[in-house]
C-alpha cells in the first residue's frame, strides 16, 4: 500500500527526531562519502531487495530531489505563493536510468548541489524562511518546512544506504 502525501510528510518529519535541519543537510554528503567510500561498485549497484533500490540508486534520487528542491525553493523566493509540481520518483529513476549511474558521481553531483542550496538557505532574512508555495499534493510548505522536511529524507536514505553498505554479500 503506498502511503499519502501527509502520510509521508509525516514520516519524513518524525526522522529527524528536533534535530537541526541545517547541520543534519550540512553533514550528509560527508557521511554519505564515508559509506561510499568502503563500498565497491557492485556492492553500490546490488539492490538489497526485488523493487527496492540500490545504494547507486539512492545516490542518484538524492542527487536529482537536491535539484528539484533548489528550484522549488527559488521558485518561492522568487514568486511566493508559486505552485509547487510533484514528481514521479520511479518515473525519475526509470527514465534517467539510476540503475546504470556511477555512485560516486552521483554523490558528487548530491555534494555540489546541496553546497549551493546551503549557501543560499544563509543567506535568507527570517521572512524569507516563512515565504511558502502550494504543493500541488501536500499544500502550503514553507522554505522553513521544506528544509525540515529535506533533512527527514537525509536520514531516511542515509539509513538505508547504511544498511545496504553493511549488508554481508548473499
Amino acid at each position: 500500500m503506498q502511503e499519502t502525501p501527509q502520510e509521508y510528510t509525516q514520516r519524513m518529519l518524525g526522522q529527524s527526531g528536533g534535530k537541526d535541519p541545517l547541520k543534519v543537510q550540512a553533514a550528509t554528503a560527508a557521511k554519505l562519502g564515508r559509506l561510499v567510500q568502503r563500498a565497491s561498485a557492485a556492492k553500490l549497484r546490488k539492490r538489497p531487495a526485488p523493487g527496492k533500490w540500490s545504494a547507486g540508486e539512492i545516490l542518484a534520487h538524492l542527487a536529482d530531489c537536491e535539484i528539484v528542491t533548489g528550484w522549488r525553493m527559488r521558485q518561492i523566493l522568487g514568486a511566493p505563493g508559486t505552485t509547487l509540481q510533484p514528481f514521479d520518483q520511479d518515473g525519475w529513476a526509470a527514465a534517467g536510468h539510476y540503475e546504470k549511474r556511477d555512485a560516486r558521481k552521483s554523490l558528487e553531483q548530491f555534494r555540489a548541489a546541496r553546497e549551493g542550496n546551503l549557501a543560499l538557505l544563509k543567506t535568507l532574512t527570517p521572512e524569507q524562511w516563512k515565504h511558502h508555495g502550494m504543493h500541488a499534493e501536500r499544500g502550503v510548505e514553507t522554505i522553513e518546512h521544506i528544509v525540515r522536511m529535506m533533512a527527514g529524507h537525509d536520514l531516511n536514505h542515509l539509513g538505508q544506504v547504511e544498511r545496504i553498505v553493511a549488508a554481508k554479500k548473499s
